[in-house]
């Protein structure tokens, strides 16, 4: 697919300076860009690479107009204008509408005509699959499950029982919606389980990465909001409700029923505590342990970084007597402040 400049302005806005009908058929990086790609710069300090890119033509920001003399594309957001460039030169594949015969599709479940169902896929009793919705090989849709319009689940992906999906959602490869939340009773020293009888929901334009897990309540329903993006390998516990177009790096866990804000950036491997809310617009780093509730937006950090392992041993020990240092340093204000102050050295 090929487009002139002048077609990706008139689409997606940004001032054209030069050849408007200069033609490219794909994105790259400046450095291994060819005459028939576009490059992009969303940063100032990248932009001493346009004196040695081979790009056809690059995406600017607005302040950048003089840097080169290569066609290009002016904008106050060089990087989503270069996502949604990239999107446009390449459309998902798409395979044909309908059911494959090696699909297992109950009676009852209804399936848009213009729904794709692939092999192995097994779509249970009174399932529903909305319009232009793509269901990848071996997937599983429960019993009484809903997918919504224009929907990809990549292979191998598992919705289970009264489970739902929003419109445009994506699901990766090997994710699990609704599998039973950690619901254990004590019981004599042994333990009786807990039934699992709520569901997940998830909003539209939902992305649930590749071996991600959301667990269903209890009794109430784990919630995903709209716009929401969820890395590879996340753990998201049973009741917890994660607000729109929050955004989640991979192999963080969120457990039972917290609840996170709209809005929220939080880095990968973090780890969530059950039962405490995270106001809206909260940015939550890499590593990061929450042990309480977070009312007030801001960016919260607990990571140590590394260091060579005969220094962290010294700086463990330090941190294991950190009480007692603390009590030496309170006992001896103390002393200070009962000395009169001409008696003091």
């Amino acid at each position: 697919m090929a487009v002139t400049l002048a077609a990706l302005v008139a689409r997606f806005g940004g001032e054209l300076v030069g050849d408007g009908a200069q033609t490219v058929n794909q994105v790259a990086p400046l450095d291994r860009a060819t005459p028939d790609q576009i490059g992009f710069v969303s940063q100032s300090k990248y932009l001493a690479q346009l004196a040695s890119t081979r790009a056809g033509a690059v995406i600017l920001p607005a302040g950048a107009r003089d840097a080169t003399d290569l066609p290009r594309i002016l904008t106050l957001d060089p990087y989503l204008y270069f996502a949604r460039v990239s999107a446009w030169l390449n459309p998902p594949p798409r395979p044909p509408a309908g059911i494959h015969p090696a699909a297992t599709v109950a009676a009852d479940a209804e399936i848009a005509a213009d729904a794709s169902i692939a092999a192995g896929a097994v779509i249970g009793h009174g399932a529903c699959i909305g319009a232009r919705t793509v269901v990848g090989p071996n997937c599983v849709v429960g019993d009484h499950a809903r997918i919504g319009a224009d929907c990809l689940l990549h292979a191998n992906v598992t919705l289970y029982y009264r489970c739902e999906v929003g419109d445009r959602a994506i699901l990766h490869s090997g994710c699990v919606i609704g599998a039973d939340g950690f619901g254990f009773a004590p019981n004599e020293g042994c333990w009786e389980k807990i039934p699992q009888i709520g569901r997940v929901l998830i909003g539209d334009d939902v992305e649930v990465g590749a071996c991600t897990t959301i667990d269903r309540g209890a009794l109430d329903a784990t919630v995903i909001e709209a716009g929401v993006k969820l890395d590879n390998q996340n753990q998201v516990a049973h009741t917890v409700r994660i607000g729109a177009h929050t955004v989640i790096a991979a192999c963080t866990g969120i457990a039972g029923s917290a609840r996170i804000g709209r809005h929220c950036m939080i880095g990968g491997a973090a780890m969530i505590f059950g039962h405490i809310e995270i106001a809206d617009g909260t940015r939550i780093s890499t590593n990061t342990l929450i042990t309480k509730s977070l009312p007030k937006a801001g960016t919260y950090t607990s990571a140590l970084p590394f260091s060579e392992h005969e220094v962290w041993q010294k700086n463990a020990v330090h941190m294991r007597n950190l009480d007692k240092l603390v009590n030496r340093v309170k006992q001896l204000e103390k002393r200070l402040n009962e000395l009169e102050p001409g008696n003091r050295s």
